[in-house]
């Protein structure tokens, strides 16, 4: 019986290893055990972050507007349930946008969350 040998499969991994370590420094793209270490390192980070990225983004929209709802003297929390309580319909990421791009619009959305007050 032969002996079944692996190098072809081995070759195209570590081939697709050291393609996706190139962009690190020293050891890191250029011996393989340490090129393994850091792109599967890089691939938790990389699939931990995509979810953490939501977060991250209600975040920054958060701040957005309540920064914008205290130029019109209100806090967030009551700029929100003031629209709640209109009946507004309208997603943070839309609301923090208008804050950002619209001050107008945003200034029509803020008196009508005051007008519930």
């Amino acid at each position: 019986m032969s002996r079944v040998k692996n190098g072809v499969a081995h070759h195209a991994r570590k081939k697709k290893i050291m393609e996706q370590a190139k962009g690190a420094v020293g050891a890191r793209s250029k011996r393989y055990k340490a090129a393994k270490e850091t792109v599967e390192r890089g691939l938790a980070y990389a699939y931990r972050d995509r979810r953490k990225k939501k977060g991250d983004f209600r975040r920054l929209w958060i701040t957005r507007i309540g920064a914008a709802a205290r130029l019109h003297e209100l806090s967030y929390s009551r700029m929100m349930a003031g629209l709640k309580a209109a009946g507004v319909e309208i997603n943070r990421k839309v609301l923090a946008d208008l804050a950002v791009r619209d001050a107008d619009a945003f200034a029509k959305l803020a008196e009508v969350a005051k007008a519930q007050q």
